[in-house]
């Protein structure tokens, strides 16, 4: 039989969050004052000093902005948008139409049809494949995903197996890894016989956290420096392969379908039978499988690190004439491709609000040891439930589309990312955090009352002390307090001190009290404008300006 694989294609993705702070300080022209992040980031990309001797941009041309700006009826952007709710197609969609922009960026690089993707291992495997598609997209919240397609047609299920598996790793685990063959020894993008970016993984280190991640993403986001912490990525050491595979009617149905279904959905290389037990392994398809067209040949799985659509080879479909083109591969491309950047943006999204949240309450913690909350602090918790906030009422769908089938293949794919179940913990750790921040508050505030009654109670006593002398009696209280004589001179000389060391303690009292409880009120004299510049970018991961 000739090769069951007909045609396969897989982008395989990459999310990424960057820290928008480190990135506003180290670029302090593209962002000023006062001025937002998605603002600023096309004439940042288009900038000269945006890593000019980069090989991936001199020989690509770098990102460019791929804003929809046509919506006929055979448009790609009618195609794509007219599929989700209206509200979607506002959000989620970099269109210009209208003066107000969606707060997401969507860039792309054309490859030449000589780029190469290329890998290899130590035991003699290896795969090069052309490179289709590079888009970028960037929101407003930091997160980015890259998205690099590949295409390769009439292959065995083998090399398609192993070319998902190989390609997606980003870091190796472990030295053993590369001496067993199970990451590349080599990746790299090539033009002709030019090497514009390889990774060997033969030597790499955590620093700071950070895993030696893959040059080949490092080339292709060019414009942000991973040494000094510009951006992280967000999942464990591989990419997402977003995969349609296509085989031949000649492959077979029953058992030796669901083999290949399984491994392509878990990812797994080629072999026999099943690779984890078949009863277990059956339970999952169960779970992770989308069978509403099974019956014509055509399977959708969802798990937390693949998303893979499997359709037996081209042919009219219903109403859907051969001759438009597959229908399949058309939706693959389209509307799902597009749901899965969505939902992939949600759990990084969540991931990174993780991150956040553990960072800050960390923040939180030391201060509450030594019994007293800093200012920038609670505004940072402040900012961060903000944040939460904004993604919740403004990212966040549960429904994106208007069809069944649609609905259905978004809700399965956020269940294996487990987006609710993040969102709900998260949403829940966020008011724990505004709870303790409101709390202490309220203590504060007690306290600055209680201070506030405390001090008018000694003003007042001072006032009746004073105002006690102040009153015009006559008699004898006038010749001991007011025109004493020589008997009288020391009731008279004695009361005047007894009452300037009063007035005096009254207000060494008062000024001791402010200067002691002085955080609380140069908070309240410091001026709003000057404390939005200071506090404008703190990077919460470096914990610094």
């Amino acid at each position: 039989m000739p090769n069951p694989v007909v045609h396969q294609e897989t982008y395989f993705l990459f999310p990424f969050v960057i820290d928008k702070e480190i990135v506003a300080n180290a670029h302090p022209e593209f962002w000023p004052p006062l001025r937002s992040w998605v603002d600023a980031i096309d004439e940042w990309l288009r900038s000269e000093n945006c890593a000019t001797n980069s090989p991936v941009r001199t020989r690509l041309g770098g990102w460019r902005r791929a804003s929809y700006d046509r919506f006929d009826l055979d448009s790609p952007a009618y195609q794509d948008m007219v599929f989700f709710h209206p509200f979607v197609r506002r959000v989620f969609f970099d269109t210009k139409i209208g003066e107000t922009e969606s707060l997401l960026r969507v860039y792309e690089m054309t490859p030449p049809s000589q780029l190469l993707w290329q890998a290899e291992d130590l035991r003699g495997r290896a795969c090069s494949v052309p490179v289709k598609d590079l888009r970028l997209f960037l929101f407003a919240n930091g997160v980015g995903i890259l998205s690099i397609g590949v295409e390769r047609k009439d292959c065995s299920v083998r090399e398609a197996l192993w070319m998902n598996e190989m390609m997606r790793k980003v870091y190796p685990t472990s030295g053993r890894q590369r001496r067993e063959g199970r990451v590349p020894n080599s990746s790299r993008l090539v033009i002709q016989n030019e090497v514009l970016a390889e990774e060997t993984f033969e030597l790499g280190s955590l620093k700071q956290f950070h895993p030696p991640l893959s040059k080949v993403v490092q080339s292709l986001l060019y414009f942000l420096n991973y040494e000094t912490q510009e951006y992280e990525q967000i999942f464990d050491e591989r990419m997402i392969p977003y995969s349609y595979v296509s085989i031949s009617r000649d492959f077979g149905t029953g058992e030796k379908l669901q083999q290949l279904l399984a491994r392509l959905l878990y990812v797994d290389r080629d072999g026999e039978g099943f690779r984890y037990d078949p009863e277990f392994t059956s339970r999952l398809l169960n779970q992770h499988l989308y069978t509403r067209w099974a019956h014509e040949g055509t399977f959708y799985g969802f798990t937390r690190y693949s998303n893979v659509t499997l359709a037996f080879e081209q042919e009219t479909r219903g109403l859907h004439l051969v001759s438009e083109g597959d229908l399949i591969q058309r939706m693959f491309q389209g509307r799902y491709y597009l749901m899965a950047i969505v939902a992939l943006f949600y759990r990084a999204t969540l991931l990174d609000f993780a991150e956040n949240v553990a960072l800050v309450s960390r923040r939180l913690y030391q201060d509450l040891e030594v019994g007293l909350l800093q200012k920038q602090n609670m505004e940072i918790a402040t900012d961060l439930r903000s944040d939460f906030l904004h993604f919740s009422n403004y990212w966040h769908f549960d429904e994106l589309a208007n069809k069944d089938e649609e609905i259905e293949h978004f809700l399965m794919q956020c269940q294996a990312y487990r987006v609710d179940e993040m969102r709900a913990e998260i949403e829940k750790e966020v008011d724990k955090m505004n709870e303790v921040i409101g709390e202490y508050n309220q203590v504060r505030s007690t306290e600055a009352v209680n201070r506030l009654a405390m001090l008018s109670t000694i003003f007042g006593a001072g006032a009746v002390i004073t105002g006690f002398f102040g009153m015009n009696f006559g008699g004898e209280f006038e010749r001991y307090f007011f025109k004493p004589d020589s008997h009288t001179a020391g009731f008279h000389w004695g009361a005047v001190w007894v009452v300037a060391v009063v007035a005096l303690t009254i207000v060494l009292l008062g000024v001791w009290l402010i200067v002691a409880n002085w955080r609380d009120y140069r908070a309240i004299l410091r001026l709003r404008r000057g404390r939005l510049r200071r506090h404008r970018w703190f990077s919460l991961r470096t914990g610094g300006l």
